[in-house]
């Protein structure tokens, strides 16, 4: 069986159940009802090799928004967009040159409410592996890749709580090599991971059919 379709099959699976485990600290809902948010889209792009990988870049410091953070290529959904998935592939094209007829989409998963104002829609896709991917000068500082099982391993990552505008608020953080993975990005991997249910998504890592 394709990677893509262990995916599928495993993040349907996922989404049939309630929930119970997602830390409502870490994951925040978004409802239809939901307009302070600006509407936006994230590309999670796998890659189809034995031991999948996780596309992630490193924004550019001088951005006005989560500058210099690890995140998903991604944004706001403009009008001219069809939907979430037509802007992730879009800001994807525009910040990693990634090519959207490379992309081989699954679908959407569970969205994201942040405090800066973004209601965001993660887009599971599958990607072939080694494409020369090329960072837009402005938004990217670099593009790197992280082992899946590393990202959705529960093992890897910690929590923590900061003090911010006066509240007190929780946050994952996943270390990989020299890379903090951590706020969005990582809330975003911790409700995959438990979409991913940990027994059923340790098949994808070992490739098997």
């Amino acid at each position: 069986m394709r990677l893509r379709d262990r995916l599928a099959r495993i993040l349907a699976e996922g989404h049939a159940r309630d929930h119970a485990g997602i830390d409502p600290g870490m994951l925040k809902m978004v409802s239809d009802e939901d307009d302070e948010h600006a509407p936006s889209a994230v590309l999670v792009a796998i890659t189809d090799r034995p031991e999948p990988g996780l596309i992630l870049t490193q924004r550019s410091a001088k951005l006005r928004n989560h500058a210099g953070q690890v995140a998903f290529p991604g944004g706001r959904i403009d009008p001219d967009d069809a939907d979430a998935v037509a802007a992730a592939l879009r800001e994807a094209e525009e910040e990693i040159a990634l090519a959207p007829s490379l992309v081989d989409v699954i679908g959407t998963t569970d969205p994201y409410r942040t405090h800066s104002g973004f209601a965001i829609v993660p887009v599971l896709a599958v990607i072939p592996p080694d494409i020369p991917l090329v960072p837009h000068p402005h938004e990217v500082d670099e593009i790197f890749e992280v082992p899946l099982a590393y990202a959705l391993d529960p093992a890897r990552r910690t929590q923590h709580e900061i003090e911010w505008e006066g509240e007190v608020r929780h946050y994952h953080e996943i270390v990989w090599e020299d890379r903090r993975i951590w706020g969005v990005t990582a809330a975003i991997l911790v409700n995959l991971c438990y979409r991913l249910d940990p027994v059923l998504w340790r098949e994808i890592g070992s490739g098997a059919q």
